[in-house]
């Protein structure tokens, strides 16, 4: 029996997955999906943690009743809870983290969504979500809003893994980069270890779900894969430049590009449809259990993304003259991530 996930692995993409919960943990099923379905990676986010935590019954009912008892107030109780599962996530993935040198095996947390737009205290948060998990293989997720990009600097130029979030654009993307590097580019100049790990997501599906039923049906659920196609472009060649090379000399890891919300929401639509198109080497690809699955049981590997960016300006000059505004429509979903979190 063919392994599908094996090969989208073998292909050079680093498979993720986008959900958490202490049930998950306590039943064992992450450790199952990380033995046999090649899973290094899990992402998080209050949207998932709100669920979890509601839907969680006995598996929270102990240490809920604790935080009641000790009279702890919602927002600490809050940060007790996902502190935890994320740290035993932390420890499933310990394993991938050794094996790859601390490039998978990753667990992510994000900062208080209510502080997208607040430098300062976003780094505050980063500090202390870090030091509270306390492990080697937590990514602080930051999202990539105009506030964020400083808050991602100084957390790498701490030595704080990011997982930069909240990016829709090829532009947004490369302002991330930048803040990444210019961290990197601090702590080597500080003769610190330049060594911080960090990837940069860029959500996927919520672009089309935005466009839906506003453009030519040629035209539907094309703008995601199409937004994907022109970042990695950037990505490659921002990669391949003499700035990021000279960093890569003194020792840093690349921050890789991650895609995110990659769980297909249109039910006429293939439930693999993104990560069928977006598979491409050093590329990480976090994806709903039910996409996983699907891509286990029929999923097929199409070429590689290109280089540069394929067929992606054709498709977005289309989307142009079908009246959307993709810059306009980037800074929209960014501040709509943002606001749905809280």
């Amino acid at each position: 029996m063919t392994d599908r996930l094996a090969e989208l692995s073998r292909a050079g993409v680093s498979i993720w997955l986008d959900d958490l919960s202490r049930d998950r943990l306590t039943s064992g099923s992450l450790a199952s999906l990380v033995a046999r379905d090649h899973v290094v990676g899990v992402t998080t986010n209050p949207a998932i943690f709100a669920k979890a935590i509601s839907a969680g019954g006995e598996a929270y009912a102990g240490q809920l009743h604790d935080l009641w008892a000790r009279g702890t107030c919602v927002h600490e109780a809050l940060r007790d809870l996902t502190t935890h599962d994320v740290r035993w996530a932390c420890d499933v993935l310990r394993p991938a983290y050794d094996a790859t040198g601390g490039v998978d095996g990753r667990a992510s947390i994000e900062v208080d969504p209510r502080l997208a737009y607040d430098t300062e205290a976003t780094i505050a948060e980063a500090r202390a979500l870090w030091w509270r998990v306390d492990r080697p293989n937590l990514f602080i997720k930051i999202p990539g809003t105009k506030e964020g990009l400083p808050a991602i600097e100084e957390s790498i130029f701490a030595g704080i893994p990011v997982n930069v979030t909240l990016l829709f654009s090829r532009d947004q993307y490369v302002a991330a980069a930048e803040a990444f590097l210019r961290g990197v580019e601090r702590r080597i100049a500080a003769g610190l270890n330049p060594n911080v790990d960090s990837v940069a997501s860029v959500f996927i599906s919520r672009w089309d779900t935005a466009v839906a039923g506003k453009v030519p049906a040629q035209l539907q659920n094309q703008l995601g894969i199409a937004i994907a196609k022109r970042t990695f472009k950037a990505y490659r060649e921002l990669l391949s430049s003499e700035r990021w090379q000279r960093v890569y000399n003194f020792g840093a890891h690349p921050q890789r590009l991650l895609w995110a919300s990659t769980g297909t929401k249109d039910p006429k639509e293939s439930d693999i449809l993104y990560i069928k198109a977006l598979a491409a080497p050093f590329t990480v690809n976090t994806m709903p259990e039910a996409t996983l699955k699907a891509f286990g049981n029929h999923g097929q590997l199409a070429a590689a993304l290109d280089a540069d960016g394929g067929d992606s300006a054709g498709l977005l000059a289309q989307f142009a003259a079908a009246g959307i505004d993709v810059d306009a429509l980037a800074a929209q979903l960014q501040d709509e991530g943002a606001k749905s979190f809280v």
